[in-house]
């Protein structure tokens, strides 16, 4: 599968515009993409879903490693892979390029297509990207592509970046409403909460098929793939688990549910905002979200609230993960600071603190046996909340990935897993293998 980067010297370059525009023009053509975005986020991929129809996946060599991100990758054929890049394209873990854009762009061998917004500068953009090329070796910098541009100033620029960087200038997207995408204290709204996306980013596609040289940028793509399985074998399920996915609850990696499938899972989607109870299963996957901003809705279903209150008490085995957390508390504070009745199944109450609370990556170190975990195991994992709670519990042990800070936190359990903390179940340790076995045994004992 060949394959291209979109990355950029900056967050607000233009990455996930230009990447799902393009992918947006290629589909007008009648060709296959699939979509990837280098790290941990997981609105940018949801933004890929609407325009492409199918899963984009993360790339993420912290949470995977190599072998897993190799494995991703595979599991995305189709006539291009397209992958965004995270931040700044060497931006890494704690100041190194480990896991940033650049470390995967190196690793499959991926050309990268800079997105570079011309804003307040000329020639220092050359020396911008001169500075990139130069910084690290085998960084695959194979051209530009200038966003929020004026043909006008497209003009003046291009001969000049050309000239100065070596690098082909394959054009530009000007200032486009359809190009504005709203944002809040996550970074942008999810895919499902703009109006018209899809109109959206076809009236992108359709711009960059007039001013970007779209068949040199497909003729750059390039990539390797290690020769292994791609494709998912789910076996015949051996129990179901309930997936909360509604506006409250959908960051969820499409790996780690393929990986639950693979595991012997099948998967039942509910809404915790609209639906009377959870369908009839052997566990419970609460993902992350925003429950903090439909809190008052997520309050008012009480019947919803008590049914998942009774099950994680009763021993259904549980993962919620950050905004699921949030969800098991007593209380949960709105963003006007109102506290709202939840689950009820855990002791805590969740309230806004108008920053990022320890925010990144980090590794944890289970305290004691559970149902992901044995006694001293590590994994890595991901933060990235505005919220916290008042009892964030004792189980796991974390620490930054320089060792610069260190704290405990989680609830783990026989059949419980709940913790801020974002996992990857395409990594080391067999983690949806491990959930979905507790599952099958609760079927056993309460089928």
């Amino acid at each position: 599968m060949r394959g291209l980067m979109i990355s950029s010297t900056a967050s607000g370059g233009g990455k996930t515009v230009l990447t799902c525009g393009i992918m947006a023009a290629l589909g007008r053509r009648g060709m296959s993409v699939a979509g990837f975005k280098c790290g941990p986020d997981y609105i940018d991929p949801m933004f890929h879903t609407q325009v492409l129809g199918v899963p984009s996946r993360n790339l993420d060599l912290f949470l995977q490693g190599e072998a897993g991100v190799q494995r991703s990758y595979a599991a995305g054929a189709a006539d291009l892979a397209l992958a965004e890049g995270a931040m700044g394209f060497y931006d890494g873990v704690g100041g190194t390029d480990q896991a940033s854009a650049y470390a995967v762009a190196k690793l499959l061998r991926l050309p990268v297509i800079l997105a570079l917004r011309p804003k307040g500068a000329s020639l220092t953009l050359a020396a911008q990207v001169r500075g990139l090329i130069d910084f690290r070796p085998q960084n695959q910098i194979a051209a530009l592509v200038l966003t929020c541009c004026t043909p006008g100033l497209h003009a003046h620029l291009t001969p000049m970046l050309e000239r100065e960087t070596g690098l082909p200038v394959l054009g530009y997207l000007p200032p486009m409403e359809e190009a504005e995408l709203p944002s809040r204290h996550l970074g942008l709204y999810t895919a499902g909460e703009v109006a018209h996306l899809q109109q959206r980013f076809a009236a992108v596609g359709e711009q960059l098929e007039k001013t970007v040289a779209l068949d040199r940028l497909l003729a750059l793509a390039g990539g390797r793939l290690e020769e292994g399985e791609s494709s998912v074998l789910r076996p015949q399920p051996v129990c179901t688990i309930a997936v909360a996915r509604d506006e409250a609850f959908c960051f969820y990696y499409p790996d780690n549910l393929e990986a639950l499938e693979k595991a012997g899972a099948k998967l039942v989607f509910f809404s915790p905002i609209r639906d009377q109870e959870p369908p009839t299963a052997d566990g419970l996957y609460l993902g992350g979200g925003y429950p903090e901003v439909y809190a008052q809705k997520l309050s008012e279903n009480q019947t919803m609230r008590e049914t998942v209150r009774s099950l994680v008490l009763a021993g259904l085995p549980t993962v919620a993960e950050c905004g699921g957390f949030l969800y098991l508390q007593k209380t949960l504070e709105d963003e006007q600071g109102q506290a709202w009745p939840m689950a009820g199944a855990l002791e805590g109450a969740g309230y806004r603190t108008g920053r990022l609370q320890r925010f990144g990556y980090g590794k944890l170190t289970a305290q004691k046996d559970s149902m992901l975990f044995r006694a001293g195991e590590k994994i890595p994992f991901h933060e990235f909340h505005y919220w916290d709670c008042t009892q964030n519990g004792t189980d796991f042990w974390a620490e930054k990935p320089l060792g610069e800070k260190s704290w405990t936190f989680g609830r783990a359990g026989r059949s419980l897993y709940a913790a801020f903390p974002h996992l990857h179940f395409g990594g080391a340790l067999p983690l949806a293998e491990r959930f979905v076995q507790r599952a099958k045994e609760w079927r056993e004992n309460h089928g």
